[in-house]
Protein backbone atom coordinates (compact mmCIF):
# COMPACT_ATOMS: atom_id res chain seq x y z
CA UNK A 1 0.00 0.00 0.00
CA UNK A 2 1.22 3.75 -0.76
CA UNK A 3 2.17 5.79 1.91
CA UNK A 4 1.78 9.27 1.90
CA UNK A 5 4.65 11.18 1.48
CA UNK A 6 5.02 14.36 3.12
CA UNK A 7 7.65 15.69 0.88
CA UNK A 8 4.94 15.83 -1.82
CA UNK A 9 2.02 17.14 0.56
CA UNK A 10 0.63 13.74 0.57
CA UNK A 11 -3.06 13.76 1.89
CA UNK A 12 -5.45 11.26 0.81
CA UNK A 13 -8.97 11.75 0.44
CA UNK A 14 -10.99 8.75 1.83
CA UNK A 15 -14.58 10.03 2.58
CA UNK A 16 -17.04 8.64 0.12
CA UNK A 17 -19.89 11.96 0.77
CA UNK A 18 -17.41 13.95 -0.15
CA UNK A 19 -16.32 12.57 -3.02
CA UNK A 20 -19.52 12.06 -4.49
CA UNK A 21 -20.05 15.79 -3.68
CA UNK A 22 -16.67 16.55 -5.87
CA UNK A 23 -17.61 14.34 -9.17
CA UNK A 24 -20.91 15.99 -8.90
CA UNK A 25 -19.50 19.42 -9.02
CA UNK A 26 -17.01 18.65 -11.72
CA UNK A 27 -20.04 16.71 -13.57
CA UNK A 28 -18.02 14.58 -15.92
CA UNK A 29 -19.30 13.86 -19.21
CA UNK A 30 -18.12 12.02 -22.31
CA UNK A 31 -17.33 15.33 -24.25
CA UNK A 32 -15.13 16.62 -21.70
CA UNK A 33 -11.59 16.36 -21.22
CA UNK A 34 -10.12 15.82 -18.05
CA UNK A 35 -6.61 16.57 -16.39
CA UNK A 36 -6.45 15.18 -12.24
CA UNK A 37 -3.54 16.98 -10.43
CA UNK A 38 -1.90 14.19 -8.25
CA UNK A 39 -4.56 11.67 -8.23
CA UNK A 40 -3.28 10.09 -5.10
CA UNK A 41 -4.94 6.31 -4.49
CA UNK A 42 -7.91 7.64 -6.84
CA UNK A 43 -10.65 8.98 -4.52
CA UNK A 44 -11.72 11.28 -7.41
CA UNK A 45 -9.82 9.61 -10.11
CA UNK A 46 -11.84 6.12 -10.40
CA UNK A 47 -15.32 7.80 -9.92
CA UNK A 48 -14.32 10.28 -12.89
CA UNK A 49 -13.23 7.59 -14.97
CA UNK A 50 -16.67 6.37 -14.84
CA UNK A 51 -18.23 9.01 -16.79
CA UNK A 52 -15.25 9.93 -18.53
CA UNK A 53 -14.12 8.28 -22.32
CA UNK A 54 -10.40 9.51 -21.32
CA UNK A 55 -8.67 10.73 -17.87
CA UNK A 56 -4.99 12.30 -18.09
CA UNK A 57 -3.27 12.35 -14.88
CA UNK A 58 -0.03 14.38 -13.87
CA UNK A 59 1.61 12.68 -10.91
CA UNK A 60 5.34 13.56 -9.72
CA UNK A 61 5.46 10.62 -7.48
CA UNK A 62 7.14 7.76 -9.09
CA UNK A 63 5.84 5.06 -7.02
CA UNK A 64 2.43 6.49 -7.97
CA UNK A 65 2.91 6.86 -11.70
CA UNK A 66 3.87 3.21 -11.58
CA UNK A 67 0.96 2.73 -9.77
CA UNK A 68 -1.49 3.71 -12.06
CA UNK A 69 0.47 2.51 -15.39
CA UNK A 70 0.25 -1.08 -13.90
CA UNK A 71 -3.82 -0.38 -13.68
CA UNK A 72 -3.69 -0.30 -17.09
CA UNK A 73 -7.08 1.38 -16.98
CA UNK A 74 -9.21 2.07 -20.45
CA UNK A 75 -8.60 5.88 -21.21
CA UNK A 76 -6.35 6.64 -18.73
CA UNK A 77 -3.03 8.31 -19.63
CA UNK A 78 -0.49 9.00 -16.86
CA UNK A 79 1.32 11.87 -17.41
CA UNK A 80 4.87 11.60 -14.81
CA UNK A 81 5.55 15.64 -14.04
CA UNK A 82 5.61 18.60 -12.05
CA UNK A 83 2.51 20.27 -11.52
CA UNK A 84 4.64 23.76 -11.50
CA UNK A 85 6.25 23.27 -14.81
CA UNK A 86 3.34 21.36 -16.87
CA UNK A 87 2.95 23.30 -20.02
CA UNK A 88 -1.15 23.06 -19.11
CA UNK A 89 -2.10 25.76 -22.32
CA UNK A 90 -0.62 23.39 -24.77
CA UNK A 91 -2.13 20.72 -23.18
CA UNK A 92 -5.59 22.06 -23.77
CA UNK A 93 -4.99 22.94 -27.09
CA UNK A 94 -4.56 19.70 -28.13
CA UNK A 95 -7.44 18.35 -26.36
CA UNK A 96 -9.42 21.40 -27.31
CA UNK A 97 -9.31 20.35 -30.91
CA UNK A 98 -11.17 17.46 -30.57
CA UNK A 99 -13.69 20.02 -28.93
CA UNK A 100 -15.63 19.83 -25.53
CA UNK A 101 -14.94 20.60 -22.82
CA UNK A 102 -11.22 21.16 -20.79
CA UNK A 103 -11.00 21.12 -17.10
CA UNK A 104 -8.63 20.74 -14.85
CA UNK A 105 -9.47 19.32 -11.07
CA UNK A 106 -7.77 17.86 -8.46
CA UNK A 107 -6.80 17.77 -4.53
CA UNK A 108 -3.84 20.20 -4.73
CA UNK A 109 -0.94 19.75 -2.57
CA UNK A 110 -1.19 22.22 -0.13
CA UNK A 111 2.61 23.77 0.21
CA UNK A 112 2.45 24.35 -3.56
CA UNK A 113 -0.86 26.19 -3.92
CA UNK A 114 -0.52 29.39 -4.91
CA UNK A 115 3.05 28.85 -6.91
CA UNK A 116 0.29 26.33 -8.91
CA UNK A 117 -2.51 28.88 -9.14
CA UNK A 118 -0.66 31.45 -10.68
CA UNK A 119 1.32 28.86 -13.12
CA UNK A 120 -1.88 27.93 -14.26
CA UNK A 121 -3.15 31.28 -15.24
CA UNK A 122 -1.23 31.30 -18.40
CA UNK A 123 -3.34 28.65 -19.65
CA UNK A 124 -6.96 30.48 -18.84
CA UNK A 125 -7.96 31.17 -22.40
CA UNK A 126 -7.89 27.73 -23.36
CA UNK A 127 -9.26 26.13 -20.19
CA UNK A 128 -13.51 26.09 -19.39
CA UNK A 129 -13.24 25.28 -15.68
CA UNK A 130 -10.78 24.49 -13.12
CA UNK A 131 -12.24 22.59 -9.71
CA UNK A 132 -9.71 22.15 -6.88
CA UNK A 133 -9.69 21.46 -3.21
CA UNK A 134 -7.21 23.59 -1.45
CA UNK A 135 -6.62 24.59 2.53
CA UNK A 136 -9.71 26.34 3.01
CA UNK A 137 -7.76 29.87 4.24
CA UNK A 138 -6.30 30.07 0.98
CA UNK A 139 -9.61 29.38 -1.08
CA UNK A 140 -10.98 32.46 1.92
CA UNK A 141 -7.91 34.79 0.44
CA UNK A 142 -9.39 33.80 -3.23
CA UNK A 143 -12.86 34.62 -2.69
CA UNK A 144 -12.20 37.55 -0.60
CA UNK A 145 -14.00 40.87 -1.27
CA UNK A 146 -12.61 44.48 -1.46
CA UNK A 147 -12.20 45.22 2.46
CA UNK A 148 -12.39 42.41 4.05
CA UNK A 149 -9.09 41.27 6.36
CA UNK A 150 -8.31 38.07 3.67
CA UNK A 151 -8.31 40.29 0.56
CA UNK A 152 -4.88 39.87 -0.61
CA UNK A 153 -2.18 40.03 -3.42
CA UNK A 154 -3.74 36.45 -4.17
CA UNK A 155 -7.41 37.86 -4.17
CA UNK A 156 -7.03 40.82 -6.95
CA UNK A 157 -4.60 38.59 -9.24
CA UNK A 158 -6.95 35.67 -9.20
CA UNK A 159 -10.30 37.58 -9.42
CA UNK A 160 -8.97 39.81 -11.96
CA UNK A 161 -8.60 36.22 -14.13
CA UNK A 162 -11.78 34.40 -13.00
CA UNK A 163 -15.19 33.97 -11.29
CA UNK A 164 -14.75 31.94 -8.34
CA UNK A 165 -17.01 30.45 -5.28
CA UNK A 166 -16.21 28.53 -2.21
CA UNK A 167 -18.23 25.49 -2.90
CA UNK A 168 -17.76 22.79 0.04
CA UNK A 169 -16.19 22.59 3.06
CA UNK A 170 -14.03 19.59 3.67
CA UNK A 171 -12.97 18.54 7.55
CA UNK A 172 -9.60 16.87 8.25
CA UNK A 173 -11.32 13.77 8.96
CA UNK A 174 -11.95 13.06 5.41
CA UNK A 175 -8.30 12.31 4.72
CA UNK A 176 -5.89 9.63 5.49
CA UNK A 177 -3.33 11.10 7.11
CA UNK A 178 -5.61 13.90 8.70
CA UNK A 179 -3.87 17.29 7.58
CA UNK A 180 -3.73 19.82 10.76
CA UNK A 181 -6.04 22.43 8.86
CA UNK A 182 -9.77 22.08 7.38
CA UNK A 183 -9.64 22.34 3.63
CA UNK A 184 -11.86 24.02 0.84
CA UNK A 185 -13.21 23.22 -3.64
CA UNK A 186 -13.29 26.26 -5.35
CA UNK A 187 -14.65 26.51 -8.56
CA UNK A 188 -12.62 28.74 -11.17
CA UNK A 189 -14.39 29.97 -14.34
CA UNK A 190 -12.11 31.88 -16.35
CA UNK A 191 -13.86 35.60 -16.91
CA UNK A 192 -15.44 36.33 -20.43
CA UNK A 193 -15.05 40.29 -19.96
CA UNK A 194 -11.03 39.46 -19.13
CA UNK A 195 -9.16 41.76 -22.23
CA UNK A 196 -6.11 42.43 -20.78
CA UNK A 197 -2.35 42.19 -23.32
CA UNK A 198 0.30 40.22 -21.54
CA UNK A 199 1.93 44.21 -21.03
CA UNK A 200 -1.34 45.03 -18.94
CA UNK A 201 -0.85 41.73 -16.90
CA UNK A 202 2.43 42.46 -16.15
CA UNK A 203 1.72 45.81 -14.76
CA UNK A 204 -1.18 44.17 -12.74
CA UNK A 205 1.49 41.89 -11.55
CA UNK A 206 3.44 44.81 -10.44
CA UNK A 207 0.99 47.56 -8.98
CA UNK A 208 -0.53 44.84 -6.65
CA UNK A 209 2.53 43.51 -5.70
CA UNK A 210 3.67 47.20 -4.46
CA UNK A 211 0.30 48.10 -3.31
CA UNK A 212 0.09 44.76 -0.94
CA UNK A 213 4.41 45.36 -0.07
CA UNK A 214 3.46 46.24 3.36
CA UNK A 215 0.19 45.76 4.43
CA UNK A 216 -0.36 48.13 7.07
CA UNK A 217 0.79 51.34 4.92
CA UNK A 218 -1.40 53.72 3.20
CA UNK A 219 -1.12 53.66 -0.53
CA UNK A 220 0.61 57.22 -0.56
CA UNK A 221 3.67 55.21 0.76
CA UNK A 222 3.38 51.64 -1.35
CA UNK A 223 2.34 53.19 -4.90
CA UNK A 224 5.38 56.15 -4.17
CA UNK A 225 6.43 55.16 -7.54
CA UNK A 226 3.40 55.53 -9.10
CA UNK A 227 1.67 58.05 -7.88
CA UNK A 228 1.38 60.57 -10.61
CA UNK A 229 1.02 58.72 -13.75
CA UNK A 230 -1.90 57.09 -11.66
CA UNK A 231 -3.45 60.24 -10.14
CA UNK A 232 -4.88 58.43 -7.13
CA UNK A 233 -7.49 60.61 -5.48
CA UNK A 234 -6.86 61.96 -1.80
CA UNK A 235 -9.28 58.98 -0.72
CA UNK A 236 -7.19 56.57 -2.02
CA UNK A 237 -3.74 58.12 -1.07
CA UNK A 238 -5.31 57.24 2.69
CA UNK A 239 -6.63 53.70 1.54
CA UNK A 240 -4.72 50.07 2.18
CA UNK A 241 -4.16 47.85 -0.50
CA UNK A 242 -7.14 45.38 0.96
CA UNK A 243 -9.49 48.24 0.47
CA UNK A 244 -9.27 49.03 -3.32
CA UNK A 245 -11.26 46.86 -5.66
CA UNK A 246 -10.29 44.82 -8.50
CA UNK A 247 -11.53 46.25 -11.42
CA UNK A 248 -9.89 49.83 -10.03
CA UNK A 249 -6.52 47.46 -10.12
CA UNK A 250 -7.09 46.97 -13.73
CA UNK A 251 -7.62 50.31 -14.66
CA UNK A 252 -4.35 51.26 -12.79
CA UNK A 253 -2.72 48.19 -14.59
CA UNK A 254 -4.12 49.58 -18.07
CA UNK A 255 -2.98 53.42 -17.05
CA UNK A 256 0.63 52.25 -16.11
CA UNK A 257 1.13 49.77 -19.69
CA UNK A 258 -0.19 52.71 -22.06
Amino acid sequence: MHRARKRFGQNFLQDDGIIYSIVALINPGPDMHVIEIGPGLGALTIPLLRNLDELDLLEIDRDLVAYWNQKNLNGLTVIEGDALKFDFLDWAKSRSEKNGFCKVVGNLPYNISSPLLFHLVSAASEIDEQVFMLQAEVVERMVAKAGSSDFSRLSVMLQARYDMELVLEVPPEAFDPQPKVNSAVVRMIPRQDFDLSNTQWSALEQVVASAFSQRRKMLRTNLQAFAERLSLTELELKARAQDIAVERYIEWAKVLAA
